[in-house]
């Protein structure tokens, strides 16, 4: 059973006779391809007047014209066949190259097709990665051009913050801190420690310092050591001087 999918480019379609498949050797590869479903075979080909008239395939170097030869078979997979232009015994010139792969006929491309196949696909894509930056450009007349993308205000939503790491203190901060808490614990030592975790605390017991007596002092000390003598007075200031009001 034969399918085949017409088009104009012969590049991009295939045939297979499925029926043929099990039974395909170098022997009748030819006559597979000749079939008259195949879109590949060119019907007024020597090889069609050799099959005419029963003769061998032999008599196709004594023909002038279009034909079709094995050139590689590797079975049960690969099989090339090759369409060329004979002008002699002895001359012929290449047309197209068509391959077998396990029973389906493809139509080898030529370097002109693969190259105008990739650079075409290069612009495509050049075309494509222009057309997705334009979307995302922006323009305000007073802020100018600017790139909005919006899957990078997606990914910065989802995106979990991180804290940001604290600086380490420098040595003059712990000196400084350490002094503090030893002044604070010398001021207000602890009333209770614990030897253990989970243990009971254990009441510490502090050792009050005995206050300095107090000094007494006698009524005639409390005077002004510097008593004064009834002939010593203090120097009176002079009054001040009257100034002339200026009339």
């Amino acid at each position: 059973m034969a399918s085949v999918d017409f088009r104009d480019n012969l590049l991009g379609i295939s045939w297979v006779d499925s029926g043929w498949v099990p039974i395909l050797n170098p022997g009748n590869v030819l006559d597979y391809f000749s079939e008259r479903s195949n879109p590949f075979y060119d019907r007024t080909c020597n090889n069609e007047v050799v099959k005419m008239q029963r003769l061998s395939l032999e008599h196709l170097n004594q023909m002038v014209g279009v034909e079709y030869i094995l050139l590689h078979a590797q079975e049960p997979i690969l099989y090339i066949i090759r369409k060329q232009q004979r002008q002699s015994p002895t001359q012929v010139v290449p047309l197209a190259d068509y391959y077998i792969i396990i029973g389906v006929v493809y139509q080898a491309p030529d370097l002109g097709s693969v190259i105008s196949s990739r650079a075409l696909s290069a612009v495509h894509g050049i075309q494509s990665a222009f057309d997705e930056a334009m979307s995302y450009c922006r323009y305000h007349p007073s802020k100018g051009y600017w790139w909005h993308f919006k899957d990078q205000e997606e990914r910065e939503k989802v995106k979990p913050k991180t804290k940001k790491k604290e600086e380490p203190s420098s040595v003059f901060q712990r000196h400084r801190v350490d002094t503090l808490l030893l002044d604070l614990r010398s001021k207000f030592p602890p009333t209770f420690y614990q030897p253990k975790p989970g243990e009971k605390p254990i009441p510490v017991e502090v050792k009050k310092e005995p206050e300095p007596p107090t000094e007494t002092v006698k009524p005639e000390e409390r005077e002004p050591a510097a008593s004064k003598t009834p002939g010593q007075t203090p120097a009176s200031k002079p009054p001040p001087e009257k100034r002339a009001r200026l009339q």
